[in-house]
């Protein structure tokens, strides 16, 4: 592990440690205390996305293992790694939420709104005896002209792309509906006078008016060709939001995530948003010039 990385995972430790966990209501203890720390399993998690994004959890442990027990002394066994990792849940978007606030451009107007495919299967038998049978659903990507099976991941960011809002939720359902809800279940997140940067799949006037009038923000999305011209088409700005799936599917293998429950789907996920947003936040403190860059921690 190199030096870039070592030095992330000290400071996100130290944050956690004071910023979030606190927090967080105090669970009861039972059974033996976990060596490994709520605080720890979170920085191990960032490192093994960093690291190695489309690894299996039992190659990941066997190498953590190996390679990191200096950092992390108290490395569980691969189901006792997935256990824990999958009950964090509650911790990891704390600690997204609590991350994002303390970046300069989560003061900034605007947030860009997208989405994107998360497959989960490849063929029609792996369709038929998966666990996510009935979860998942069939969906289209039109950016890549192709049908998948799986899940779609909505995301809410920041312009340097640190995550404030996510869900993943089946491709069948609209994505209006699915945005909605989570913007209504996270309201608190969207301030008063908020842009909120679309694409054209996003245009209606019903959610218009939900962004405009329940929460109080402004929907900007390119004009579709059978409407009459409002406001152009975002060409230039729309690639921001391209380049920050870019990052979550290259670097952190987000299409490659191996997941077979919709447990393990939502903390793989999860899990790679955090390893982006530590990212995003340890290079704004050490004044990065490119903030979404993760080639320093890699490798």
């Amino acid at each position: 592990m190199n030096k870039n990385l070592n030095t992330l995972l000290t400071t996100l430790y130290v944050f956690i440690t004071d910023h979030v966990i606190p927090t967080l209501p105090t669970r009861p203890c039972r059974g033996r205390r976990q060596l490994l720390t709520d605080a720890e399993l979170l920085c191990l998690a960032v490192a093994q996305h960093l690291l190695h994004g489309d690894a299996s959890e039992s190659r990941w442990i066997r190498y953590a293992r190996t390679h990191l027990t200096g950092m992390f002394p108290h490395i569980p066994q691969q189901s006792g790694y997935n256990k824990r990792i999958r009950a964090a849940a509650p911790l990891v978007s704390c600690t997204l939420t609590v991350l994002a606030k303390d970046v300069p451009t989560w003061n900034d107007v605007l947030r860009l709104l997208d989405s994107t495919p998360v497959p989960c299967g490849q063929s029609r038998e792996t369709v038929k005896r998966s666990n996510l049978a009935g979860q998942a659903g069939y969906g289209y990507c039109a950016s890549h002209s192709r049908y998948f099976w799986g899940f779609r991941l909505y995301l809410i960011s920041t312009p340097d792309g640190m995550p404030v809002i996510w869900g993943v939720a089946n491709p069948k359902i609209g994505e209006r509906e699915a945005i909605a809800a989570m913007l209504d279940a996270s309201s608190d997140l969207v301030c008063d006078g908020q842009v909120i940067l679309a694409d054209k799949g996003f245009a209606g006037k019903q959610f218009e008016a939900f962004i405009t009038e329940d929460l109080k923000a402004h929907l900007l999305r390119p004009d579709r060709k059978d409407e009459k011209p409002r406001f152009g088409d975002f060409g230039g700005i729309r690639q921001w939001v391209e380049s920050i799936f870019d990052t979550l599917k290259g670097q952190l293998g987000l299409e490659r995530h191996g997941a077979r429950t919709l447990e393990g789907v939502m903390a793989r996920v999860a899990c790679k948003l955090l390893a982006m947003a530590a990212g995003i936040w340890h290079n704004w403190k050490i004044d990065a010039p490119r903030k979404r860059s993760l080639v320093a921690y890699d490798h």
